[in-house]
């Protein structure tokens, strides 16, 4: 199992990270650990040297651009104001265990008190475009971080590729088909959590409808699965930690849901990882 994003280098797992890695190594598993700003990222690549199957990525999180108030269900916290620094992440790339950059993107659902859409965009967008051309050069992915802000996405890929291909994941996508089909066009994959496992939600049973209908929709060599861990922990795990190993649920969710065996789409979204990474044994 490969999964594509989780963050075993922050404080929810402070006490047990190498454990918890080293768990996974039994199981045979690929990890690539995200970072969301200067320290994550360069603890990622730190930790990422350390085992042979894992990996880094390096980037910028938009909701770390202004500080902000972040009240959610897995963590309460105000994040720093950081400036993205061109070349400091370039220097961190410069490891053959970085694999992508980000996580990075287009946030409008958690907006700063005191500032505008129109503002906070712009400077997301500037972010965006500088962490999208150090991929191109250090010649990785991207990890895409977008939330209630698709069409802005869409339309920046569009502009910042000139309407060509983009290597990289769509993280966490909980949207609907007729956005995933657009990131599909552009040449991304889908990148689906424990999300999956959800129950319909009571404020809006639609969304988990719309959800689970892109599963089902989206080709299988195109999507890849993560845990976003130490969040987002699938069912029967709900209200625990989340950990790497537990993305054995969402693979067992998209199993079903596409009517193959677990095997099946465990082979599938570990080979469409190690393509999407370029994983390779010289890299370990």
């Amino acid at each position: 199992m490969f999964d594509t994003h989780c963050h075993v280098q922050f404080n929810g797992f402070k006490d047990d990270a190498e454990e918890v890695i080293k768990k996974c190594g039994d199981k045979k598993m690929i990890l690539n650990l995200v970072g969301t700003q200067k320290d994550t990222s360069r603890a990622g690549v730190e930790m990422a040297n350390k085992f042979p199957f894992t990996y880094a990525s390096i980037g910028l999180h938009p909701v770390h651009l202004f500080s902000t108030h972040i009240d959610e269900e897995e963590s309460k916290f105000l994040s720093r104001e950081e400036t993205f620094d061109y070349e400091y992440y370039k220097n961190l790339g410069q490891s053959k265990k970085v694999i992508a950059v980000g996580e990075c993107g287009l946030d409008l659902y958690r907006l700063p008190e005191g500032r505008t859409v129109e503002e906070v965009l712009e400077k997301q967008k500037e972010t965006f475009a500088l962490q999208y051309k150090l991929a191109q050069e250090l010649n990785v992915a991207l990890v895409i971080h977008v939330r209630e802000a698709h069409e802005q996405m869409i339309e920046l890929l569009k502009k910042l590729s000139n309407n060509g291909s983009v290597r990289g994941t769509v993280h966490c996508y909980t949207s609907n088909w007729h956005f995933a089909q657009q990131y599909l066009d552009i040449g991304l994959n889908i990148g689906f959590t424990g999300v999956i496992t959800f129950p319909p939600r009571k404020a809006d049973p639609q969304a988990q409808t719309d959800l689970l209908e892109v599963v089902k929709n989206c080709p299988l060599d195109k999507i890849v699965v993560e845990t976003d861990a130490p969040y987002l922990a699938p069912l029967p795990y709900r209200g625990q930690r989340c950990e790497p190993q537990m993305v054995e649920q969402t693979i067992r969710k998209i199993a079903q849901l596409k009517n193959i065996s677990f095997e099946e789409a465990e082979k599938a979204t570990t080979e469409n990882a190690k393509k999407l990474f370029r994983i390779s044994s010289e890299k370990n």
